[in-house]
């Protein structure tokens, strides 16, 4: 159990660093982005990314770059 646990954390802190880059790119910046430990630990199939809460103009930023990517 202990194995499984190890490689879920790490696959969801690669998927963390991934978005952290990528929000990087387009200069956006959420502080608290980590791996939510609580349901690390759970029986659900994958841990939950805790996007936390953030300021007006980073919430205005992320708003603007995922409109410009509207098809």
């Amino acid at each position: 159990m202990a194995v499984r646990s190890a490689e879920r954390l790490r696959a969801a802190e690669e998927v963390v660093a991934q978005l952290r880059d990528g929000l990087g790119v387009v200069a956006v910046t959420l502080p608290p982005l980590r791996v939510d430990v609580v349901t690390l630990a759970s029986e659900a199939p994958y841990p939950l990314v805790d996007m936390g809460r953030c300021n007006l103009d980073t919430a205005l930023r992320l708003a603007a770059v995922l409109q410009g990517l509207k098809p």
